[in-house]
């Protein structure tokens, strides 16, 4: 869109994001959504949230969840992308689109800090085939989670991250 007064364009380019699917015995990290102005706000979802400027994603899905869960870990397999809209209200027009690179995840140390009380509410750890119904993204994480599921009964059929940074 170009703005009347001043001619100056602006485009509603996608906002690229990455998230962590951390998966230890079985079980799946998830954090229940804490920030009250935020889409999905007491929703359980993947750790992550925004590329910062000049961030790999694969750095930003280690960074994120060190930030929100205060778990060490490092990506190890690439899932896929995801668009959705970044909105507290769907379907309404302005919502942000956002990229969502999901990767696979370790724990890499066994050292823990505690979250972030400003992003997230709560840290769960759940069984991949028991994880709570108010998942966000909805439908997508769902989608993200099964594609996981996938991933892990069938690890030959997957290659190793070409892209990682160095």
């Amino acid at each position: 869109m170009t703005c009347e007064a001043c001619a100056t364009s602006h485009w509603l380019n996608p906002k690229p994001c990455a998230n962590a699917i951390v998966v230890e015995h079985e079980k799946v990290l998830l954090v229940r959504r804490g920030y009250a102005a935020s889409p999905w706000y007491g929703s359980w979802c993947a750790p992550g949230g925004f590329c910062e400027v000049g961030e790999h994603p694969i750095a930003t899905a280690e960074r994120e969840v060190r930030e929100e869960t205060g778990v060490a870990v490092a990506v190890t397999d690439y899932i896929g992308v995801w668009v959705d809209e970044y909105a507290t209200e769907p379907g309404r027009g302005d919502a942000e689109t956002i990229n969502v690179a999901y990767y696979l995840a370790v724990r890499a140390s066994e050292d823990e800090g505690s979250f972030d009380p400003l992003e997230v509410s709560e840290v769960g750890w759940f069984q991949l085939d028991r994880v709570p119904a108010d998942l966000a993204p909805p439908g997508t994480l769902a989608t993200v989670l099964d594609a996981a599921r996938h991933m892990l009964a069938a690890p030959a059929d997957f290659s190793p991250l070409p892209d990682r940074p160095r």
